[in-house]
């Protein structure tokens, strides 16, 4: 991508790839964490989602993001 994404769209897509995965690793720990002290859950949980963000989710939605801006791009250069 040529451009950079606006301030906006980079927290937007962030927080879009952070919250499935807070969401999807707070139930699966849920169980086995339930008794632990909420610093700990929390140190646990950034150590599964924050590696899966970086590495994988936000790279992918950024991928997807320039390709739709690529489209629209072309799209509005053939009107």
């Amino acid at each position: 991508m040529k451009n950079q994404p606006s301030a906006h769209i980079r927290a937007f897509i962030t927080w879009l790839a952070i919250f499935p995965l807070v969401s999807v690793a707070m139930l699966l720990t849920g169980p086995f964490t339930a008794a632990w002290h909420p610093v700990l859950k929390a140190l646990v949980l950034s150590v599964i989602v924050v590696p899966l963000a970086v590495y994988l989710v936000v790279p992918q939605l950024f991928r997807i993001y320039g390709e739709i801006v690529r489209r629209r791009v072309a799209r509005q250069a053939g009107e």
